[in-house]
């Protein structure tokens, strides 16, 4: 039995400790999906992609934080594979080994339930939150609340290719920001990356731009050729952009 609940601790405190990994590497500006899947694949060993190890290893604190999960999670793999060996082998009776074995479901479906509760998720990111902040230097943001990142809003990477209607413009020639389009940064390879580019800064083939706006948008420009059908569509958005605008202006 002290074998069942040991497993069954261990797997909790796993849980609990990915949990609080993937909000840390969420407030470093991951999304959510992603430091999820990071924190997991870190803490169990399992690989990455290599555009998101990248991600991981050039941010000092996110490297850090996957480096302590690293540790952790080799020593947890081993103590829970210990501890559900010995739920079966150590007890003298069948009984016992059933005992231990319904231990050990009941308990985990607890905790999956407390996995996938919302109420448990937003009561349990509130406390870790606030433990960030108190015995952390990590800067504790809610990046999808400060950039407003809901009713359709969202920030994505795009990757220009050679016959793009972004290809081999400037800023100013796009004029994106009179779709709603904000670009934020270019990811420019042999160069770095530039943020906040000004209006002059021209976006060339093989850049991967991140841009904040409309997902509706977005989807436009993916499909947009060098051509007059990008700039029908362009002056579409720009038009819908307009009036969006004025009917805001209009309510206040």
């Amino acid at each position: 039995m002290i074998a069942a609940v040991t497993l069954f601790f261990i797997i909790t405190l796993s849980a609990l400790i990915t949990r609080i990994a993937a909000i840390a590497l969420a407030h470093t500006g991951l999304s959510t999906q992603i430091a999820r899947f990071q924190a997991r694949s870190a803490y169990t060993g399992s690989g990455f992609t290599s555009s998101e190890t990248e991600k991981i290893m050039n941010h000092p604190v996110r490297r850090k934080i996957i480096y302590s999960l690293m540790l952790i999670g080799n020593a947890g793999i081993v103590t829970a594979m210990s501890s559900l060996i010995l739920t079966f082998v150590l007890p003298d009776s069948n009984a016992s080994r059933l005992y231990g074995l319904l231990i050990v479901v009941v308990g985990l479906a607890i905790l999956w339930w407390a996995i996938r509760s919302d109420w448990v998720d937003r009561g349990l990111s509130k406390v870790i939150n606030r433990m960030l902040k108190k015995y952390t230097d990590i800067n504790v943001q809610d990046y999808a609340a400060v950039l407003h990142l809901h009713d359709n809003y969202h920030v994505s990477e795009m990757r220009v290719e050679k016959d793009s209607w972004l290809a081999n413009k400037t800023l100013i020639e796009l004029d994106l920001r009179k779709e709603g389009i904000t670009v934020l940064g270019i990811d420019r390879k042999g160069e770095g990356y530039l943020g906040s580019p000004t209006g002059n800064s021209k976006i060339l083939p093989l850049d991967v731009i991140t841009v904040y706006g409309k997902a509706e948008v977005f989807e436009s420009i993916y499909k947009r050729s060098r051509d007059i059908g990008g700039e029908i569509q362009h002056q579409k958005f720009v038009e819908k952009e307009a009036d969006r605008k004025q009917q805001e202006e209009g309510k206040n």
